[in-house]
């Protein structure tokens, strides 16, 4: 029969050293990712592959398990070794390409008719085809376990630079950068997901979940909307340092949700309300002293005392304040002028910054009752 002659010189074909080199070196010419390997590494797959896809077409069947399994083990190495699937593809269809134009040229030349060479040209596409399934899939698997395995490593080392423990500095950080500490109470791993992006995207930087909530060690930080939820970033320091900044940023972090903020604020312009709101105790006496003829059922002083903690946020500049609160500069300092008349003070006759501060605790205390 015709096909046997087809047959014949596949089989004639299958176990040739020149076969193998030449597969080989197309393989490596087609990829430079390929050729950047070992040579008896590429030698290796291919010739498990080559055997296989030789022996299944001579056969006439589907590739059997050796060839399969030699076809997860090239995906799976090749993963390992950092090789993308379309480049370690790309040298695959190079020899694939190389075999079946010389299995038509000799077959022509030993007068193997062109149906007989177009059929088994077409039981060579439906073998390859089957054994690239397996080495993408192969190489997706390794892929997502190689990344489930350095992700894991990597928040594992944030871990531990954040809790102050003893941890090598390993890539993505560099033991030598200084970085912002950034901390949060986002716990929702979609919500995460998306902050650590805008996160790292600004420059070098690592982020994760620690202790339920994302933070994160950048190099530069991020422009972020106003909304987001609250997110407070320390002063850069090196890896080593962070850990009392995380600890500091939780702090500050509890307060600034309490005085309910958003967005992404420094530590240092939370220093006052972190502060203060370890010492509630102070506040209240604060309070007591500086507002006691001021009534928490009376709307009329609730909006004095806000009017006054304006002023005091607002630098103490009328039309500041004014802005802020959306009413006219008259009637911030009518407002000021009946809190003096009223608690005796106000926080526009503090001639230090002491006092200033006071009135500031004072008035913040008294409004969270």
């Amino acid at each position: 029969m015709e096909a046997d002659r087809f047959l014949r010189l596949v089989m004639e074909r299958a176990g040739s050293p020149t076969l193998l080199e030449q597969t080989v070196q197309a393989a490596r010419t087609k990829s430079d990712l390929v050729a950047a390997l070992p040579e008896e590494e590429t030698r290796r797959h291919t010739r498990a592959l080559l055997s296989g896809v030789l022996g299944a077409l001579a056969n006439g069947g589907e590739p059997g398990e050796d060839v399969l399994q030699a076809a997860e083990r090239l995906g799976s190495d090749r993963a390992r070794q950092g090789v993308p699937v379309a480049a370690f593809l790309d040298g695959f269809q190079a020899g694939r390409s190389h075999l079946v134009a010389l299995l038509i040229d000799e077959g022509r030349r030993d007068g193997v008719p062109a149906d007989v060479l177009l059929d088994g040209v077409t039981r060579i596409d439906q073998i390859t085809t089957a054994v690239v399934h397996r080495m993408v899939h192969a190489h997706r698997v390794a892929e997502l376990e190689m990344a489930r395995t350095t992700r894991d490593g990597q928040v594992q080392m944030l871990r531990q630079l954040l809790h102050g423990e003893v941890a090598p500095v390993l890539a993505p950080l560099d033991p030598a950068v200084a970085y912002h500490c950034v901390v949060s109470d986002v716990s929702d791993p979609a919500v995460a997901g998306l902050l650590e992006g805008s996160l790292v995207a600004a420059g070098p930087g690592l982020s994760g979940l620690v202790d339920g909530r994302l933070a994160a060690l950048v190099a530069r930080l991020p422009t972020l909307p106003a909304d987001v939820p609250l997110l407070v970033a320390a002063p850069p320091v090196p890896p080593a340092e962070v850990a009392p900044l995380y600890e500091l940023g939780r702090r500050a972090l509890r307060a600034g949700e309490k005085a309910g903020l958003t967005g992404l604020r420094p530590l240092t312009d939370l220093a006052l309300l972190t502060a203060t709101s370890t010492e509630p105790e102070l506040g209240r006496l604060l309070a007591n002293d500086l507002l006691a003829a001021l009534s928490p059922d009376d709307p009329f002083h609730h909006e004095l005392a806000e009017t006054a903690l304006a002023y005091l946020d607002n630098g103490g500049r009328i039309e500041h304040t004014a802005g802020a609160l959306h009413v006219h500069g008259n009637t911030v300092k009518y407002r000021l002028r009946r809190l003096k008349e009223i608690t005796g003070t106000s926080p526009a006759e503090a001639d230090a910054v002491t006092r200033a501060a006071q009135w500031w605790w004072a008035l913040r205390t008294w409004l969270g009752r």
